[in-house]
Formats: structure tokens, sequence, C-alpha cells
């Protein structure tokens, strides 16, 4: 089985709390304001991101906007190829979504599966007026027609190497690493 080497670390969390400041900045700025936004974060990483995205939101504007938690494993396109059993967690929305601007939030946008499940579980909760997309990295390598709203950061990938974001909620620690698959002897 293939192993992964730290290669470069492309955030610490000075760069993740930055980007995500400009994030909020940005999602104030795109909406005119936050009335009538929902973030929704992504599990499991895109929870925590989305939770401080709020607090981001709320010291601009003075009232942060809902977040909700979205688990789209039984939307997952591979879901027949997963060779273990699932774990379905529960999706919690804080308020009914249609006619809201719905922001998801995620830690890694890569070939853009995710972003389809998320969209596909969002469409059958409700109808919002609009989605947009909130992720903290950007690696490219789309398969399908998905582009983020807000990027924390752009950073090119090849195949071979995987983006690790660490959120201390989450994993006790704050940063974002490339690693590299290990070369086989």
């Amino acid at each position: 089985m293939p192993t992964l080497m730290d290669k470069t670390v492309l955030m610490d969390a000075e760069g993740i709390r930055r980007a995500l400041t400009r994030i909020a900045h940005e999602v104030v700025e795109k909406n005119k304001g936050v009335e009538n936004i929902v973030l929704v974060g992504i599990r499991t990483r895109g929870v925590p991101i989305a939770e401080r995205l709020a607090e981001n939101i709320g010291q601009i504007e003075g009232g942060k906007p809902p977040v909700g938690v979205l688990d789209i494993t039984l939307y997952r396109d591979d879901l027949s190829t997963l060779s273990y059993q699932p774990i379905v967690r529960p999706t919690e929305l804080p308020v009914d979504i249609t006619g809201k601007t719905i922001v998801l939030v995620d830690d890694v946008l890569y070939t853009g599966r995710t972003i389809r499940a998320a969209l596909d579980a969002i469409i059958d909760m409700g109808r919002p007026k609009a989605i947009q997309l909130a992720v903290l990295i950007d690696r490219g390598h789309r398969e399908l027609p998905i582009r983020a709203d807000f990027v924390g950061k752009n950073v090119p990938t090849s195949s071979r190497e995987v983006v690790s974001v660490q959120i201390d909620a989450v994993d006790g620690e704050e940063k974002v690493v490339l690693r590299e698959l290990e070369r086989e002897a």
C-alpha cells in the first residue's frame, strides 16, 4: 500500500485565519450583507470552517448567519465501490433553505464530485435562491464543471499529490500540508 510523505506546508494556522477572514469579507461583499445567507459545511472539515466563517462574518456585520451541517454519504457516486460500511451522520439545517442563498463550505475542491453530491443533497431539502461555494483550497483536476466562488488558496497539484487540511477542532492542529505518494521500490 502506498504511503504519503509530507512535501511542504502550504498554510500554517495564521495563513488559514487570514484566508478565512478574506473569504468572510468576500461573502459579505458579493451578497451585499448576510440577510438570507445560510452557511452549510460539508462533513467533516467543512463544518468547522463554516463555523469560523460565520464567526468572522459576525464580527464584520454584527450578526452571524446560521450554519448548517451536510452529510453527503448517501449522495456519493462511488458508494457502490466502497468496501466499507459507510457511516451516515445527520444533516442539520437550522432554517428552511427555500429562497435563501446557500454558501456551501468545504476544505478542498478537487474533482468536483463531493460538491456535486452536496448540490444533490441541498436540492432534496428545498429550493434555495442561489448556491455559492467557498473552499479553503482549490487544487484543480476538475472532472465536473464546478468552480468555487470563494477560494482561500489555489494550489496546482499533480495526481500523485494529496492536499491534507488539518483543522484544530477535528485534528488538534491547524495547517494545510501537501503530501506526495511515496514511490514504491
